[in-house]
């Protein structure tokens, strides 16, 4: 970030820098001219909204964008009214991409009364040529289209969106840079993700995120320490390490650091109390990662491992380089070394050829790792992957009876597998207070489990010692000790 003295500096007349980030700051300057003007026609300060999509990837990048959009002037609310209104797309499934398009034809109606009102459209989704095509034929009031490999140029683009009567759009098709130091507001003030890696080179069969966020880059270890130092100055006590595939952090660094190392780095970090991370592939998850996790202090007792498909030939049509044997013995073996450990997974229903007896391997596995809590979902067909071509001769209703039979295991165990703690004091950090009894606090155990419990908003931020009194299928009533 910039100091006051530092944007005295800046000098408009000349043209703009080509390094960055001092590029991105010169259009923030910029920015920030037009954004006074526009508000000062107005009569008021310009507002903006922020709606985002999808994984806590899309979230990190959202607090990139806010953090731009305050610094060149707006107000930000939590209202679509707004002056101008962001949508952080997500595409992994269809559903995601039609809520989008049912917020944009409200908006647009918003837009006819507000002629100065500014719609920008960005994430994975926009990553997809046919949904470009798409915005352009039937969505032509929105105002500016870019991708997920050029966030950080956002105050560059809103100055051409600014000073353009027609739909800007910056689309690229992948990226190997990496730019730091940009501004961003963070949600909460306690807790923190932080981007290890971007992209993805698995291209498991059904996925569509290889081809939205493009191939693997690992950040620099000393700019992820640096950012998480800073972060801690600033009052955090957890941060959440990610990746689409932690993993398989630094294989593209020009000194190769693993994924463990980077945590041992991470954990020497004074005052930071948690270390979360997502998402792990089964395939990269190394013994010495699991030995780290098993003597660290601070790493969570939590560890996501999509199971994706119980069945082996399900697994290879899906191109996830695992067979189900080798699964259960990597979950086995995490079980054994870290006992304590909560596990959760991803996994489909639905699959291209996936079989009611395939189902039933997945029910083998669930019962036999005995997931803390399982995501389960029906295949959504992406267009552009491998699975969208493959036939499928099961019916939407035997998918669906395999889905809730899925489920019902899924419940059964995970309720059985969180209340095994009931009676112990456990640390929580408390996140919130209750939106549904403000007598009570919101808290997170190391293994992920929310707890309620009576207290107020002093508590926020605050790490504390929770018994956990009643067990309540996926979380838990305690009272503070």
């Amino acid at each position: 970030m910039l100091k006051a003295t530092d944007w005295d500096k800046i000098d408009l007349n000349l043209a703009p820098p080509i390094e960055e980030p001092m590029r991105q700051y010169y259009f923030m300057k910029k920015a920030r001219e037009i954004v006074a003007e526009e508000s000062r026609k107005l009569g008021r300060r310009l507002t903006a909204d922020g709606e985002t999509f999808g994984c806590q990837m899309n979230a990190k990048d959202s607090e990139k964008l806010i953090g731009i959009l305050e610094e060149i002037g707006f107000e930000m609310i939590d209202d679509e009214s707004a002056d101008l209104v962001f949508y952080n797309t997500c595409t992994v499934r269809d559903n995601a991409n039609q809520r989008v398009y049912g917020r944009l034809g409200l908006v647009h109606s918003m837009k006819k009364k507000n002629p100065h009102k500014r719609i920008a459209l960005c994430g994975c989704m926009m990553q997809e040529p046919t949904v470009i095509e798409k915005i352009q034929k039937s969505y032509s009031f929105v105002d500016l289209i870019f991708g997920t490999h050029n966030i950080y140029k956002f105050a560059e683009l809103l100055v051409a969106m600014y000073s353009s009567d027609r739909m800007i759009i910056d689309i690229w098709k992948d990226t190997d840079k990496i730019v730091e130091d940009l501004p961003a507001q963070r949600k909460y003030p306690f807790k923190s993700g932080v981007n290890i890696m971007y992209g993805c080179n698995n291209f498991c069969s059904y996925c569509i995120v290889p081809y939205v966020r493009g191939r693997e880059r690992s950040r620099n270890p000393k700019d992820i320490i640096r950012e998480i130092e800073c972060l801690v100055d600033d009052g955090v006590v957890e941060v959440m390490l990610l990746g689409q595939n932690v993993n398989s952090y630094g294989k593209t660094l020009d000194e190769p650091m693993s994924f463990a190392e980077l945590l041992q780095e991470v954990e020497k970090i004074e005052g930071l109390e948690r270390i979360r991370f997502m998402t792990s592939h089964p395939k990269d998850l190394s013994d010495e990662l699991i030995q780290v996790m098993k003597h660290s202090r601070k790493i969570c007792r939590h560890l996501h491992l999509p199971l994706q498909a119980g069945a082996t030939r399900i697994l290879t049509a899906m191109n996830r380089r695992y067979t189900k044997e080798q699964y259960l013995e990597l979950a086995q073996k995490i079980r054994r070394e870290i006992p304590d450990i909560s596990l959760t997974t991803d996994i489909i229903v639905g699959f291209p050829g996936e079989t009611a007896e395939d189902v039933d391997e997945t029910i083998e596995v669930v019962k036999a790792v005995e997931y803390d809590n399982a995501f389960t979902f029906i295949y959504s067909k992406r267009t552009g992957t491998p699975a969208a071509t493959m036939p499928n001769p099961t019916t939407d209703e035997e998918i669906k009876e395999n889905f809730d039979r899925l489920l019902k295991v899924v419940q059964e165990t995970a309720r059985k597998r969180v209340g095994r703690l009931t009676g112990e004091v456990h640390s929580a950090l408390v996140e919130e207070c209750n939106e549904h009894d403000n007598t009570l606090v919101s808290g997170r155990l190391s293994n992920n489990t929310i707890v309620h419990f009576p207290g107020d908003a002093s508590l926020i931020g605050k790490i504390v010692e929770v018994r956990l009194v009643e067990s309540h299928g996926f979380y838990y009533i305690g009272e503070l000790q």
